[in-house]
């Protein structure tokens, strides 16, 4: 059951990120500014989420925090490339095409990086199924362009 709960977190935040790239391309629309779309939607994150750190009562290793390596703060770098990127593209290329993109995007290098051992926990050799599969995700991607 555990499992299941942590299926269905990961559907709907994949599910929800259409309707987030969609209410930014209309914040940056408004703003006439990706970039100021893109700050705003992380500064209201970061309010939602430092409400719930005050009301769940959340816990921090700051020993840990000062002895994690440099490269792992570079997380929000992405993020933020990500959300404005995706604020440019969205209004440009529809959400099924610029999310078959990301999922064809992310499929790649989750699988570059579950192959070389790279920031993951259980790594994953390449296999052809897992190689089939990527290319059925790149073949989706190129028929929903074509028609």
């Amino acid at each position: 059951m555990d499992k299941l709960l942590w299926i269905i977190l990961a559907f709907a935040a994949g599910a929800l990120l259409p309707v987030q790239a969609g209410l930014n391309a209309q914040l940056s629309k408004a703003a006439q500014s990706p970039v100021h779309a893109s700050t705003i939607s992380f500064v209201i994150g970061t309010v939602a989420l430092m409400l719930y750190l005050v009301f769940t009562q959340q816990m921090v290793s700051w020993k840990g925090l000062k002895e994690a390596p440099w490269h792992v703060w570079c997380g929000g770098l992405l993020g933020a490339f990500y959300v404005t990127v995706i604020i440019l593209v969205f209004p440009k290329l529809g959400p099924g095409l610029s999310f078959g993109l990301i999922v064809a995007g992310q499929m790649l290098f989750s699988l570059l990086l579950e192959h070389y051992n790279i920031l993951v926990t259980q790594p994953q050799p390449l296999s052809m199924g897992r190689i089939i599969g990527m290319c059925m995700v790149i073949a989706g991607v190129i028929v929903m362009k074509k028609f």
